[in-house]
């Protein structure tokens, strides 16, 4: 596999931001699914953003197998893909100081289509959510943040009341706390939170396990800082459910709302993010990301953004949005004040956009 320089008319799926020596740059990552899970994205793809403007200028890319959930190393220049195939692999990736890319190394995940990276803050390991698998597997990264070997794999049983879709337990997303020692994963098949500690050899020691209402199909997790709640995505209750962590890895049910501000008609949410005191979520079907305030913990729907078709990922860079819209095969940039378009970039099924973490 090697990096290559793209034009804008590349079916490239993802995407990456970083900081160039040029102040008024970044990078953005994008992640697309390719024919290996019936997509038509290439792979990964950089693209360097104006601060100012908002605007995307293609700057390479690289072929892999479905990437579609990116993460990158606390402080290394190592990028981790999620390859999410039948076969189930990761793929660590070394971010130039061009955004050109190139891979490393890759490794199964002992589960069919994983979907989701996180790393612990220390970077020493790398926790993947298997969602076809319905398992959760952690890999220890070595020094130069190459994954070495996977030390744990844990497989849930379970399942729930819709016959589709909670036929057996799908792990979609692996969140580590800041201390990197509590590992939480969201179980959309058998509506269930799962915490782990986390041990100095990189094993997953059982916690505690969170019901939430049957058939929520809980699909993310973003805990508010400073706070003991968090938010869920219900994928299949098309909710946004508020939840109190005491203790530490617990959850507890408080709020389950609408996961838009009109409500109505077939809806899979999706992307969750917090941005200062706002949340944003992408709802895949009305075509649109919900803005929602606080009211104290809870949130409050007071605005539906219109989108491209299939908002399945999206990220809030400085003051612009930008949407992974995957069924039109292009990446939408707004201005997060007004919501105005003020670009498109034709991408193969784009699954994941993000920045590139800052390289000053």
């Amino acid at each position: 596999m090697r990096s290559k320089v793209f034009s804008s008319a590349s079916g490239c799926c993802t995407v990456c931001v970083v900081t160039s020596a040029n102040d008024d740059r970044t990078l953005i990552i994008v992640g697309s699914y390719t024919a290996a899970s019936d997509g038509s994205g290439e792979g990964i793809g950089t693209f360097w953003r104006d601060e100012r403007a908002g605007e995307l200028t293609p700057a390479g890319s690289l072929e892999l197998d479905s990437p579609s959930w990116l993460t990158p190393h606390p402080t290394l220049p190592v990028l981790y893909a999620a390859n999410e195939t039948a076969d189930g692999a990761i793929t660590a990736v070394a971010v130039a100081g061009d955004g050109t890319l190139e891979a490393l190394n890759s490794l199964p995940t002992g589960g069919a289509d994983p979907c989701h990276l996180a790393a612990t803050p220390d970077g020493r390991f790398l926790v993947c959510a298997n969602y076809s698998g319905g398992s959760l597997a952690v890999f220890a990264l070595g020094k130069d943040g190459v994954p070495t070997v996977r030390t744990a794999l844990v497989h849930h049983e379970g399942t729930g009341p819709n016959l589709e879709r909670q036929e057996a337990a799908h792990v979609h997303m692996a969140v580590v706390d800041e201390t990197g020692t509590l590992v939480s994963a969201v179980d959309l098949g058998t509506d269930e939170i799962r915490s782990y500690c986390l041990g100095e050899e990189g094993e997953l020691i059982p916690l505690s396990v969170s019901a939430l209402p049957a058939g929520t199909g809980p699909r993310q997790l973003v805990r508010r800082p400073g706070t003991n709640h968090a938010y869920v995505v219900g994928e299949l209750a098309a909710s946004l459910v508020t939840v109190r962590e005491d203790p530490p890895g617990t959850f507890a049910v408080e709020n389950s709302i609408p996961a838009t501000l009109a409500p109505g008609g077939d809806n899979l949410p999706g992307q969750l993010t917090l941005h200062g005191d706002r949340l944003f979520l992408s709802n895949r079907g009305p075509e649109k990301i919900t803005e929602f305030a606080f009211d104290g913990v809870l949130p409050k729907a007071v605005a539906d953004h219109g989108t491209g078709a299939w908002p399945r990922h999206f990220s809030v860079v400085g003051e612009h949005c930008y949407v992974a819209s995957q069924s039109d095969d292009v990446i939408q940039a707004y201005e997060l004040a007004t919501w105005r378009l003020i670009g498109s970039y034709p991408i193969g099924s784009p699954a994941y956009i993000g920045p590139w973490r800052s390289a000053r």
